[in-house]
């Protein structure tokens, strides 16, 4: 399986070790799978694990915030995006078109994500035309889990 993962799902893999994000992680940059990552994803999470309240959460200070992500970066596939690759489908932020026109250009299976805008209308039936399934960290580990004829999720997973 080909995925992209949003910054959102990448950050809490981040800061919650053990969790469903952390093991999608872990599973997709282990063959047969591949994770998929740009530029404005791989700076995005960089901003994302600065914020205050994440700090917070996680403890990590600058550089082990860059050797975080220095680590994901070296484990998953680059996808290198020009300007007019960026497809105009997110209606109420357009950042996040970026996330869009990365999981198209990579040829992904899979956009996963928590950001609800993502999730529109628009953006799920523009992804459902390459193929592209968008889907949060839970449902992805319970996709990939049965890919390796393991059970779902136990209880207290979510």
């Amino acid at each position: 399986m080909r995925a992209v993962l949003d910054s959102n799902v990448l950050a809490r893999a981040v800061y919650s070790a053990g969790g469903p994000a952390e093991e999608v992680v872990r599973r997709l940059t282990a063959p047969p799978h591949v994770l998929i990552l740009s530029e404005f994803l791989l700076q995005e999470l960089r901003r994302v694990l600065r914020y205050p309240r994440l700090r917070r959460a996680h403890g990590l200070d600058d550089q082990e915030i860059e050797r975080a992500v220095t680590v994901l970066e070296s484990a998953a596939a680059r996808v290198e995006m020009r300007e007019e690759d960026v497809i105009r489908v997110v209606p109420h932020d357009p950042d996040d078109d970026r996330v869009v026109a990365c999981a198209v250009a990579a040829g992904a299976d899979v956009l996963c994500t928590r950001n609800r805008h993502l999730y529109h209308e628009a953006v799920v039936s523009r992804c459902r035309q390459d193929g592209i399934e968008v889907m949060d960290d839970v449902e992805l580990l319970v996709r990939l889990r049965k890919m390796a004829g393991e059970a779902g999720l136990p209880r207290g997973d979510a």
